[in-house]
């Protein structure tokens, strides 16, 4: 099927940035919608930011000016590039993909998710 792989998490300081990547791989025929959510210990899964296959985004409050959502349909890879970042941003962040895939002489459609990684941001 379709395996993600994701990358660029880490320790940040306050104030600085970190960009995170998410790829795809597999029996892919299509990839729709890409985007990252984010867990914090204690609180449900948010959204963080989504792209659309034709570049439309849409992005949390929390976030909106800060992190910058992209995609590179080539690579089948998705990112998010964060900036001005804050204490409250630290969580595990898990890109998630949709699309379709080969099954067989057949398409279906898959939602994927990655393993997540850690975004610490200290004060």
């Amino acid at each position: 099927q379709v395996q993600l792989v994701e990358s660029g998490g880490g320790l940040v300081q306050a104030g600085g940035s970190l960009r995170l990547s998410c790829a795809a791989s597999g029996s892919i025929f299509s990839i729709n919608a890409m985007g990252w959510h984010r867990q914090a210990p204690g609180n449900e899964r948010e959204l963080v930011a989504a792209i659309t296959s034709g570049g439309s985004t849409n992005y949390a409050d929390s976030v909106k000016g800060r992190f910058t959502i992209s995609r590179d349909n080539a690579k089948n890879t998705v990112y998010l590039q964060m900036n001005s970042l804050k204490p409250e941003d630290t969580a595990v962040y898990y890109c998630n993909v949709k699309g379709e895939y080969y099954s067989g002489i057949t398409r279906a459609h898959f939602t994927s998710w990655g393993q997540g990684t850690q975004v610490t941001v200290s004060s």
